[in-house]
């Protein structure tokens, strides 16, 4: 079963205490989250995988791999769900670490339950935020690859800074066929402006027309 199963309140529980995953698992199945718990870290490795949404709680002592072996197994599949890590007193060099390696935070033991629903809560909403960005990211580049060849190259010369009399005569058209491309791609990226077009250019890749011989 994928992952992405259990939506944007899924948040998943590794540890290999059974009575603290146990007692957390029930915990959030009772505040209305969606938990779903692992005894290892290579139990959840083989379980999760890139579409799924959510957070993680990852203890950081465990047998064979430890939270911080997870954690970088997780950035190497390119798995970025927000990552809350569970320490003991005392971890804190590497709870350090494992913020430095991109962790949302870390929650020492015994864990406070008020405390644990805050961060609970900001590391879904960054999650949500994240999968916002990444629907916009694909409806782009959905409406890019709609892009004619020759509307492709129209917003390569604008955004390379050309006037319309020069890329009318570099593509042997005239400048008022030139303002009608840009008028379709402006509508088919739905940019208002044409800061909007050089923007959507930049974040997107879109590669800059060659220099006019």
């Amino acid at each position: 079963m994928s992952a992405a199963a259990e939506g944007t309140r899924a948040v998943f529980v590794v540890d290999d205490d059974h009575a603290v995953r146990d007692a957390i698992g029930l915990l959030l199945g009772l505040r209305g989250y969606a938990p779903r718990v692992f005894a290892s870290g290579s139990e959840f490795l083989a379980a999760i995988d890139g579409d799924a949404r959510g957070c993680i709680l990852l203890d950081l002592r465990m047998p064979e791999l430890d939270g911080l072996q997870v954690q970088a197994e997780l950035g190497r599949r390119g798995i970025n769900l927000p990552l809350i890590m569970l320490t003991a007193h005392g971890d804190v060099a590497a709870a350090r670490a494992a913020l430095k390696a991109g962790a949302f935070d870390f929650l020492e033991k015994p864990i406070d339950d008020a405390l644990l629903m805050t961060t609970l809560d900001a590391a879904l909403a960054q999650d949500r935020a994240a999968g916002r960005r990444a629907e916009q990211q694909s409806a782009m580049r959905a409406r890019l690859a709609r892009l004619t060849p020759r509307e492709m190259e129209v917003l390569q010369r604008v955004v390379h800074g050309r006037h319309n009399r020069e890329i009318a005569s570099e593509l042997g058209i005239s400048p008022r066929t030139v303002e009608a491309y840009k008028a379709r791609i402006m509508d088919k990226l739905q940019a208002d402006r044409l800061a909007d077009l050089i923007r959507i250019a930049l974040d997107f890749g879109v590669p800059a027309a060659p220099d006019a011989s």
